[in-house]
């Protein structure tokens, strides 16, 4: 589906880094161009991974079979104000902007062909996950196209509700940021116990990635059970877990997922509100 076509990035942040990665890693796409104002970066861009970097939005957008816009959402207004009328009527737009509706995409371009995805950050090594909804009516060759450039990724979900992009923004496109933080107290209180750095980050690292692998081969119904197996009655593992339910450990998981789903709706409450300019 891609082997002849471009695709055009509109703010080349960090998940478009990312998905350029991914997208390059399995070599699906001939033509791939960034457009961002900062010339420094651009030139950077083009050192690291060899894809042709410019500032003009509406140029990047004339040429693509494909416009991924990745702009941060205080920018998405007056970014698809540059390129309204300057996408071409086949192409697909793919959003990656937190918050920002179907709809809203549609009416600030004119343009009836949009996928909304929220990838996260692992994408960069093939190993993230991506949530995507597409717009009423799109038709296969178009959802064909999303699905290939988000499978080049990780995995993916498709859904109907868009609602559930939020959702996703707050669980698994923030989650590794989460992940991480709770490796990083693992570290220092293994570092706090004795061992060096490099040592405790090693175990840490394999700890997580084993785990989650044998989470996925498993046949639990719940991780409740993985988690009662190695728990045994009055022994270190109790402790342990009775000092994080003491300290409300997952309360706070809670709060803080509630709390970015939260923060996603409302950056799209400021987008509608938002005008370019």
């Amino acid at each position: 589906m891609l082997t002849d076509k471009t695709i055009a990035f509109i703010g080349p942040g960090q998940m478009a880094q990312a998905m350029i990665a991914g997208l390059l890693r399995r070599r699906q796409v001939p033509g791939i161009v960034a457009s961002g104002p900062l010339e420094e970066q651009n030139a950077q861009l083009h050192r690291q991974w060899g894809i042709r970097a410019i500032w003009d939005n509406a140029a990047a957008a004339r040429e693509a079979h494909v416009v991924v816009l990745s702009v941060k959402p205080q920018h998405a207004p007056a970014a698809m104000e540059s390129i309204r009328g300057h996408v071409r009527s086949d192409a697909l737009v793919l959003s990656i902007v937190a918050g920002l509706g179907i709809q809203r995409i549609r009416e600030a371009l004119d343009h009836p062909h949009v996928v909304r995805a929220m990838p996260n950050t692992p994408a960069r090594i093939g190993q993230g996950i991506t949530v995507a909804a597409a717009s009423p009516g799109l038709d296969e060759t178009h959802r064909a196209q999303a699905l290939e450039i988000l499978g080049a990724l990780g995995e993916v979900i498709t859904v109907e509700d868009e609602e559930m992009l939020d959702m996703a923004t707050a669980l698994s496109g923030t989650g590794p940021a989460y992940v991480f933080l709770f490796m990083e107290a693992m570290v220092d209180a293994g570092v706090h116990l004795g061992f060096p750095r490099e040592i405790a980050e090693r175990l840490v690292s394999q700890t997580v990635l084993g785990s989650a692998m044998f989470f996925q081969k498993s046949h639990a119904s719940h991780l409740a059970q993985l988690r009662n197996a190695v728990t045994s009655p009055a022994g270190t593992t109790a402790a342990a877990l009775f000092e994080l339910e003491k300290a409300g450990f997952r309360t706070a998981i809670s709060n803080a997922v509630w709390a970015a789903y939260e923060r996603s709706v409302e950056l799209g409450q400021d987008v509608r509100r938002r005008k370019p300019g």
